[in-house]
């Protein structure tokens, strides 16, 4: 049978970081990400989904990738027919948090309302051990699943790899743990979304998390002026791990990517520190050849 195509739209993660919390921009109180028709008038996708996001937001973008085209069968409940296809091409963009104009924009919330066993950095998760219980019952005796269960969630010594939060979502979702367009979860772990749009998030958190290690993008989330320790708490705050202080600001100064302003943060409850903003010439230079902003565990 042929195939029918729906018309294509575009669907944004947008992601910033607020008070050390990674946020995503959602509509529908929360249930679903930003979407919009693909329109033809543009010369490049970017530029449209630039000039949308900013129309539907008031939120300009400062990096923004291509994610994924999202485009599996019945992925939208609202698309009928047997070959039916909704056609959804994703994108990743950094902003900073600010109040949309208007009633019925879009709001922000936290990443790990959505997925709560992704965020590492006080202590495992207790919902991990939850998740990772009924993933083990699932697996049975089937030692090629529980191999994946092991390797995925850090079990029987193996390392937890932030990295991978898609494909342990998608693992849950195989399981039943998560839900689809079609079905409810078994059992309800981190809050849901409509249609695959939990999916699309967790593409997102997996693609930035990998980013952050060769790609100095973090700093689109930063402001003008910041401290070492702010920029730290960042990079945590994206990959759910607390960092090695001494190890992290080695790494830094190493790569030479920042500069001092020659003033001091004026907050309260602790010493002042020294501000750093970010060098545009030596950042585009590095950019073009890669570079790492450090992620290691204490």
């Amino acid at each position: 049978m042929r195939a029918e195509f729906a018309k294509a739209e575009l669907i944004a993660v947008l992601v910033a970081v607020t008070d050390n919390e990674p946020r995503v921009m959602t509509v529908r109180a929360g249930e679903a990400l930003p979407s919009g028709p693909f329109e033809s008038g543009h010369r490049t996708l970017q530029s449209g989904l630039r000039d949308w996001i900013e129309s539907q937001t008031g939120h300009p973008v400062g990096f923004l990738e291509q994610l994924y085209t999202f485009a599996d069968r019945d992925r939208d409940p609202a698309v009928s027919g047997d070959a039916a296809r909704q056609i959804s091409i994703g994108y990743l963009g950094l902003v900073r948090e600010q109040v949309a104009p208007g009633a019925g924009k879009p709001a922000w919330h936290g990443w790990y309302e959505y997925f709560p066993w992704e965020d590492h950095r006080d202590s495992r998760p207790e919902v991990l051990t939850q998740i990772t219980d009924r993933l083990l019952v699932w697996a049975a005796e089937d030692e090629l699943r529980r191999q994946r269960v092991d390797f995925l969630f850090g079990l029987n010594g193996l390392p937890w790899n932030e990295d991978l939060a898609l494909h342990r979502y998608e693992l849950m979702y195989e399981a039943g743990l998560a839900e689809s367009p079609s079905r409810p979860a078994r059992e309800a772990f981190g809050r849901p979304m409509a249609g695959d749009h939990r999916r699309i998030l967790a593409t997102g958190i997996a693609r930035l998390r990998a980013k952050i290690k060769y790609y100095p993008v973090v700093y689109e989330l930063m402001p003008d002026a910041f401290t070492l320790l702010q920029l730290q708490r960042a990079v945590e705050s994206l990959s759910g791990l607390r960092l090695h202080k001494p190890n992290f600001r080695r790494q830094v100064d190493q790569q030479e990517l920042i500069e001092e302003t020659g003033e001091m943060s004026s907050g309260t409850g602790g010493r002042p520190a020294k501000l750093y903003r970010y060098r545009p010439t030596v950042l585009r230079a590095q950019a073009l050849s890669g570079s790492r902003l450090p992620v290691s565990r204490h």
